[in-house]
């Protein structure tokens, strides 16, 4: 639908000005449009990333004390398990069970350690 009218606006993206045909025209150009919607699509994802984020960091400290929660009701643990509950690596667990620090049983090639043996460090 062309029309005979000329509004004198400021496109909404690179500021010049131009002449409107419409009162609804916002940019110069075809070209000032697509780089806004870009830019517009850009921001959204940034900031639904930043959301997404900042909900996982929140639910994270949750996990962490259900997972220790787990960990503490337990009698046997891995070494992976004794690690997270002393909050060491589990390479520390090995060198401690080479040293003869811990006690541990086999079950083919699967370490167990004793919970008592945890709290025997401790005491």
């Amino acid at each position: 639908m062309s029309s005979n009218m000329a509004i004198p606006k400021t496109c909404s993206y690179c500021g010049k000005a131009f002449i409107a045909k419409t009162t609804l025209t916002r940019y110069c150009g075809h070209t000032c449009n697509s780089r806004h919607y870009k830019q517009k699509v850009k921001e959204d994802k940034i900031q639904n990333s930043l959301v997404e984020q900042r909900q996982t960091m929140q639910s994270l400290p949750t996990l962490q004390s259900a997972n220790l929660n787990s960990l503490t009701s337990k009698n046997f643990l891995s070494v992976q398990d004794a690690a997270e509950l002393i909050g060491v690596s589990r390479w520390t667990i090995n060198r401690m069970i080479k040293r003869g620090e811990l006690q541990i049983h086999k079950f083919g090639r699967k370490k167990i350690i004793q919970r008592t043996q945890i709290d025997k460090l401790f005491n």
